[in-house]
């Protein structure tokens, strides 16, 4: 009988996380230890240069504990100078760098829930980076396709040694990395946000972050938001985090109701969706900056009246952009006894700005550049303010019992392809394995007065596309499993956890 699950996006986090509870530790520590593996052997993902959100239900609460851990920007930007130098907010580049959040969530999580020390749960990926590890297909495409950007700095010896992009298979080390965790395992958070790395990252970015943005930086345990939906409750992270778009989408779609034709199934929810998603940019911000209540974005009445604009025969208009695909990665556990976290950690866009922390080892992210510049836009570049944040981690309960962690990677399309999967699993009682390899679809072009642009994966059914065709959408057929639209770290009571076919390093692990 299984007892406990594990899945992530690389098979030596998994592993390293089974390794933790079958040593006895809960959820959390086995989290807090795949993330750690993740950030060093999958650098195009996640790194201790990003930000963190995480989900935990604990046995016996009605309610789960939600973790924001995401940084902000540094008190030495400025805006004006940002907008006159580009004209908008960048996407790469040091304007774009925010203050990690991902080992200050690290240190929240064990502080409140770990069983092991933090030195024990660092121990397995402080390891990795000193003696190596072979190089997946995506870091390999990674580090060749942003080469440019890397070589010259610090961190090119270890990421491409001898001035090379190493191919995949190839064995790397990261001992400047190993280093920094080593002082996070015996020191604590304050290592990073107080010590060399802290300095590290002020030289970086030109002082654009202080020490004190550093020092004075703390994640935030907040209150979930939560809907009732198909019997289950969903709960996310509050703004700045998008993930209310997953819920939202799915209760349009329960007032909707389940048509059985597969083209209506598909049209509404991409309308779902599209009918929320042209708002978000303006109503997706940190809560000093937030322009709506918080029972506003999952209120019913709401999202009712919304469902009744949606046109079953066509697309709509309601009063784009294209992104790379989001470098983000995805981990759920689930205990023994009933525990389950759900960690989602992020550089953003792939290796985010591909700028190094000088010799401490890592990248830090981008995400800064979800900011605008527009005077009074409620996600207005400002100092010490949180951008609008796609991290999306979802987490489900049923009568009071974890019944589900659901969570992806995907930057701007987490919520479609959350939705989708949700969808199949609560809607039409499909299998965890049958939505992981079931055909996905994602739009990139939500914004107010645009149309319906959406990508689809090439194995979905030609009668599918032509019939979205007719209502109005306009499809391009992609990959056959389209990476960046995944890997979905999905465990659905039993538990039983379910592996993404879209990235060969993925993997699931169950415990008897």
């Amino acid at each position: 009988m299984t007892t406990a699950a594990v899945v992530t996006a690389h098979h030596l986090a998994t592993e390293v996380g089974a390794e933790i509870l079958r040593a006895g530790g809960n959820a959390v520590d086995a989290a807090i230890a795949a993330n750690a593996v993740a950030g060093v052997v999958a650098p195009e993902t996640c790194g201790v240069g990003g930000d963190l959100f995480a989900l935990i239900h604990v046995p016996g609460t009605a309610v789960p504990a939600a973790l924001n851990s995401s940084g902000w920007a540094g008190s030495n930007v400025d805006p004006q100078k940002v907008a006159n130098e580009h004209g908008s907010m960048p996407l790469f580049g040091k304007d774009s760098i925010t203050v990690p959040g991902c080992i200050a969530g690290w240190a929240a999580l064990h502080e409140r829930y770990a069983t092991r020390p933090l030195e024990t749960l660092l121990a397995p990926a402080e390891r990795l980076a000193v003696d190596g590890f072979s190089v997946s297909e995506e870091l390999a495409m990674a580090l060749t396709g942003r080469f440019d950007e890397i070589i010259g700095q610090p961190i090119a010896d270890e990421l491409l040694p001898e001035g090379k992009a190493p191919v995949m298979g190839a064995v790397i080390r990261r001992p400047s990395l190993g280093r920094t965790l080593s002082g996070v395992a015996l020191s604590g958070a304050d290592s990073f946000y107080r010590g060399q790395p802290a300095a590290d990252i002020c030289a970086a970015v030109d002082h654009r972050i202080t020490p004190a943005d550093l020092a004075d930086f703390n994640p935030e345990w907040v209150d979930p938001i939560g809907a009732e939906l198909f019997g289950h409750i969903g709960w996310t992270i509050p703004p700045n985090s998008q993930g209310y778009l997953t819920l939202a989408t799915l209760a349009i779609l329960e007032e909707l109701g389940r048509p059985t034709d597969p083209v209506d199934r598909w049209h509404l929810e991409i309308e779902a969706y599209r009918s929320l998603a042209w708002e978000r940019n303006d109503v997706v911000t940190e809560p000093a900056t937030r322009p709506k209540p918080l029972d506003w974005y999952l209120d019913r009445d709401r999202l009712a009246r919304r469902a009744r604009s949606i046109d079953p025969d066509q697309i709509s208009i309601w009063p784009s952009h294209d992104e790379p695909p989001g470098g983000t990665t995805a981990l759920s556990v689930w205990d023994p006894s009933g525990m389950g976290v759900t960690i989602i950690q992020s550089n953003f866009h792939g290796l985010g700005t591909t700028i190094g922390a000088g010799d401490s080892g890592f990248l830090l992210q981008n995400r800064g550049s979800s900011f605008v510049l527009d005077d009074g836009h409620p996600n207005q570049l400002h100092p010490r303010h949180r951008p609008l944040h796609t991290l999306s981690p979802s987490l489900w309960t049923k009568d009071g019992e974890l019944a589900m962690l659901l969570t992806t990677r995907g930057g701007h399309q987490q919520p479609q392809v959350l939705s989708q999967i949700a969808a199949g699993l609560l809607m039409d009682n499909r299998t965890g394995t049958q939505m992981q390899n079931t055909y996905r679809w994602t739009t990139s072009t939500f914004e107010a007065g645009t149309g319906s642009n959406v990508i689809v994966e090439a194995r979905t059914p030609q009668f599918l596309i032509d019939g979205l065709r007719e209502k109005g959408h306009a499809i391009t057929v992609g990959r056959d499993l389209e990476s960046g639209w995944g890997p979905v770290a999905l465990i659905t009571s039993g538990p039983s956890a379910v592996a993404d076919p879209r990235v060969a390093a993925a993997s699931a692990i169950h415990l008897q």
